[in-house]
């Protein structure tokens, strides 16, 4: 039914958005901010430019250049206390034999760090990040380049994300699209299947 399979990274195969979302919390209150967690969930699942642009439009006297030195700082510690796989992440990764891609709002930078501390490296054929691409996610360009880089149609794979912005971003791009909310609740309205957990979710696609 499919032939390949894309994954977004944060929140969908590592426990790293619950890392990066304290880290923000520490970041604004850095600043005298308590920031209202209805807008960070806005910030998820989007690249840091964009989040930046928004930050900085919902506090324009906000000095990015500082918040963001914070802001990295507590990322570095956060994500030292390591970063944990999604339940069932391993199980798909092993038992999937069709070609696999991560398409991911991270860096370049980020993306193979992450991949290096949780050794899921191995398992993607192509990666492509937010340094990749001219319109990060909601758009379809990552997931369609990630597609064209597998020598798929976009039609023929399957997709695995967290967040709204990345299930809209699949979805876009004429995939079938299983969304597995981390911390933000899912709408659906992007997904043609919503679970609790990776296996799940994949049983549901008739994937595995």
């Amino acid at each position: 039914m499919f032939e390949a399979a894309i994954f977004d990274l944060d929140g969908t195969l590592i426990d790293s958005e619950s890392r990066t979302h304290a880290a923000d919390i520490e970041a604004f209150a850095a600043f005298g901010i308590d920031i209202d967690p209805v807008f960070l969930h806005g910030l998820v699942g989007v690249d840091d430019q964009t989040g930046g642009r928004l930050i900085q439009a919902r506090f324009p006297e906000l000095d990015m250049g500082a918040f963001q030195a914070v802001w990295r700082d507590a990322v570095a510690r956060n994500w030292a206390q390591g970063l944990p796989l999604k339940h069932g992440a391993l199980d798909i990764l092993g038992q999937l034999a069709i070609p696999k891609a991560l398409a991911t709002s991270s860096t370049r930078e980020h993306a193979d760090l992450k991949l290096r501390l949780t050794g899921l490296g191995v398992y993607f054929d192509n990666v492509v990040t937010v340094d990749d691409v001219t319109a990060p996610k909601p758009a379809p360009e990552p997931y369609l380049m990630a597609a064209s880089l597998l020598g798929v149609d976009p039609a023929r794979c399957i997709a695995f994300e967290d967040s709204e912005t990345g299930a809209r971003s699949a979805h876009a791009a004429g995939m079938t699209v299983v969304q597995v909310p981390d911390f933000v609740p899912a709408t659906g309205d992007f997904a043609h299947y919503v679970a609790t957990d990776l296996l799940s979710g994949a049983r549901a696609a008739g994937l595995i």
